[in-house]
């Protein structure tokens, strides 16, 4: 959800009292688009967050610390030009409008007590942070010229204007002048056009701070359905529709608000001011303030970007491995059929040498009989004029040794694609299922031991003391009769967990012949197996940290652990065993979820 008027007017009524009086101690430009002020007084120190992206463009407080650059991007360096050391002495928002204004005071070059303000726009793609002093524009964090733009230019020196306003209605609490917003009154054509509209989109067009949400949610909480257009609206239904106007986007100096953040399967979906009907089947966190519940959702949007890019670039870097290593096998499995086709060449030789006597010298070819065959065939073999009978053997015996050694060479590259194409489907999956960016982190490290990214420089995150690595931290789950099960996060978890971790009696689960996650099922002293419930689960989680997850009647192998030995050179998580019982199983929605639920 984006940052609409009404919630903006909330948040600066929540953040000026906290910001205005406070100095800029320092400024950054951590990103392309996004400012930190980092301020000081009144006892407290904030970093002010201003952001013009197009996707993400927002203030508030935040205690993230971000990475900055080494050389500050120019902007920023104007800004600790004119605004280090500023006071800020207001904190202003045009009508409802997304414009929000920081007014700082500081003194110039000159030894001038200046005035400067920060306009912050949020206005989707073309959101800019403008500085200006007086009317004039020092420079904005996006320059913009009329080649662009025919209203304005956002170039240094050119006067600051503000972005067009759009007529919207701002609020009243005089219901006949919102009916004949709603209507269009004042624009006959426009009349006739509203009353086959949405409301929803009447809402949005003609009501300052309203965004598509919140014209949404003022439609439901009027007991009416997200489609209803303004012709099949009675008096009542416009009555009831402007108390929930006046209830949400009437705001008012005194008016209570409750934040809200809104999750759909665990990733923040929305942040409200108060509770939303529209959202009332996702799971709810409530806030103290607005400030930390939009700060919450932006920071998890953000791992949640950056975790997606990361997975990104791993996978295509796994797919790239993939596609070089389809083009290998193409190109074995060619080379392996031509020297297939070749061995036919040794009885062609011996046939040969059987009739060294009945061939012609300069015959371009023989016809002999084929005892390797019970009915003996007629064969007619292909020979070279230049050679005589016995020269045209050796060649066809020396054809054929090439085809052999070329079989005996090949079939071992073919097999060691075959398992590193295996591999990489490991790895895939890890990928896909990985929940965090330490999980990722984790394979990275895995990708660069096994040389396809390059080692990132410095140590890895080692134990101060022992000054060695920490042990891995797999999933962990309960059954419904209280058993733990164990479930690896990517290979090299696989490999720990079932190698090391786990004991030789514990019970070993993996889906049989597709790549997925080892699974564990720790057993007590002189256990042979764990209740049925427990191994149905376990492997339903198996299948469901698998390759084959959604699918039916997944066949899933189980063997004890000391069944299970690690092939000589094989990957992480490779592992072979000869010994098992099979356990075919299409897992149950509810079962996966509660145990889902149940992990640590």
């Amino acid at each position: 959800m984006a940052l609409d008027g009404v919630t903006l007017y909330y948040l600066v009524r929540e953040l000026a009292p906290q910001l205005i009086g406070t100095r800029v101690d320092k400024i950054h430009q951590p990103e392309k688009e996004e400012v930190h002020l980092l301020l000081r007084g009144q006892g407290s120190s904030y970093r002010l967050l201003l952001n013009a992206s197009a996707t993400a463009a927002r203030f508030h407080i935040t205690t993230v610390n971000k990475k900055n650059p080494v050389t500050p991007p120019m902007f920023c360096m104007i800004l600790r030009k004119h605004l280090e050391g500023a006071k800020i002495i207001a904190v202003e928002q045009e009508g409802l409008e997304r414009l929000i204004t920081f007014v700082f005071q500081n003194y110039n070059e000159r030894g001038d007590l200046a005035t400067y303000h920060l306009h912050l726009e949020i206005m989707g793609k073309h959101s800019n942070l403008i500085l200006v002093e007086r009317v004039n524009i020092i420079d904005g964090l996006k320059r913009y010229s009329h080649a662009l733009s025919r209203y304005r230019e956002v170039l240094p020196g050119r006067p600051y204007l503000t972005p067009p306003s759009q007529g919207k209605l701002e609020p009243t609490s005089d219901e006949d002048t919102w009916r004949a917003a709603l209507y269009g009154e004042d624009n006959r054509e426009d009349e006739s056009e509203n009353l086959s509209s949405k409301l929803t989109g009447i809402l949005l067009k003609r009501l300052a701070g309203v965004s598509p949400e919140l014209a949404r949610e003022l439609v439901l909480q009027a007991g009416l359905v997200e489609d209803t257009r303004l012709e099949q609206c009675g008096d009542i239904d416009l009555s009831r529709l402007f108390q929930s106007y006046r209830r949400l986007a009437c705001p008012q100096p005194e008016s209570p608000i409750e934040p809200c953040l809104y999750y759909m399967t665990k990733q923040a979906s929305a942040f409200t001011f108060l509770p939303f009907q529209q959202y009332q089947s996702l799971s709810r966190e409530s806030f103290a303030s607005l400030n930390a519940c939009i700060s919450r959702f932006y920071d998890l949007k953000s791992s949640g970007n950056t975790l997606e890019a990361k997975r990104g670039s791993l996978k295509k870097v796994v797919q790239e491995h993939q596609a070089h290593l389809s083009k290998k096998l193409n190109i074995y499995e060619e080379t392996l059929a031509e020297a297939r086709s070749s061995l036919a060449y040794q009885k062609w030789g011996e046939l040969l040498t059987a009739n060294l006597y009945r061939i012609q010298p300069g015959a371009s070819e023989t016809t002999v009989e084929d005892y390797y065959e019970a009915n003996l065939p007629q064969l007619t073999i292909p020979l070279d004029p230049q050679l005589t009978p016995n020269e045209n053997a050796q060649r066809y015996y020396r054809l054929y040794n090439k085809a052999k050694a070329t079989l005996n060479k090949t079939e071992p590259l073919k097999e060691s694609a075959l398992a590193e194409l295996r591999y990489l489907e490991s790895l895939l999956v890890s990928l896909e299922q990985a929940a965090s960016l330490p999980e990722l982190e984790e394979i990275h490290t895995e990708l660069a031991e096994q040389g396809y990214v390059a080692a990132k420089s410095g140590p890895g995150q080692r134990n101060k003391k022992s000054g060695k690595l920490p042990d891995p931290v797999p999933r962990s789950y309960y059954s419904s009769t209280e058993r733990q099960i164990l479930v690896g996060r990517n290979n090299k978890q696989n490999e720990w967990l079932t190698l090391k971790k786990a004991k030789p009696t514990d019970l070993w689960l993996h889906v049989k012949e597709i790549p997925g996650s080892h699974v564990i099922v720790p057993l007590a002293d002189g256990e042979e197996f764990p209740d049925d419930a427990t191994l149905e689960e376990a492997a339903a989680l198996a299948i469901y940290f698998s390759q084959a997850r959604g699918s039916s009647q997944v066949p899933v192998d189980y063997t004890h652990v000391k069944n299970i030995k690690k092939p000589k050179e094989g990957k992480p998580g490779m592992v072979i065993y000869d010994k098992n019982w099979t356990l075919y199983l299409t897992p149950k929605t509810e079962v996966v979820e509660r145990l889902l639920e149940s992990g640590e």
